[in-house]
C-alpha cells in the first residue's frame, strides 16, 4: 500500500472517529466507550503477535515498541473492564438482582 493511500485511511478514519463520537449523546459517551475500549482487546492480540515477530528477527528496537505495545493494550483493556463495571454498578442499584437489590436488607 503506497504511502498516499496510508495517509488518506488514516485522515478519513480520524474525521469519522471524531464525528461519530460528537454525535453520541453525554449521557451514552461512558458506556460506549467502555464496551469500545473492552473490544480493543483484538490490539492485544496484535500487539503479541507483532512482538513475537520482532522477537524472531531479533530486531531490539522493534521488540521494545512491540513490547510497549502490549503493555499500553493491556491497560486499555483492563481499563474498559473496570470502567464497564463501574458503569454497571452505577445503574445496577435500581433493578432486582442489580448491584444494591437486597444487601442492606438481609442484614438487619
Amino acid at each position: 500500500m503506497s504511502l498516499e493511500a496510508m495517509l488518506m485511511v488514516l485522515v478519513l478514519s480520524s474525521f469519522l472517529g471524531f464525528e461519530l463520537i460528537r454525535k453520541v449523546p453525554g449521557n451514552l459517551h461512558t458506556p460506549l466507550m467502555s464496551g469500545s475500549n473492552a473490544i480493543s482487546g483484538i490490539t492485544l492480540v496484535g500487539a503479541i503477535l507483532a512482538t513475537g515477530a520482532a522477537v524472531r528477527t531479533e530486531s531490539g528496537f522493534a521488540a521494545f515498541l512491540g513490547s510497549a505495545a502490549i503493555a499500553f493494550a493491556a491497560i486499555n483493556v483492563v481499563g474498559g473492564y473496570l470502567v464497564t463495571d463501574r458503569m454497571l454498578g452505577m445503574f445496577g442499584g435500581g433493578r432486582p438482582g442489580g448491584a444494591g437489590a437486597g444487601g442492606g436488607d438481609a442484614a438487619r
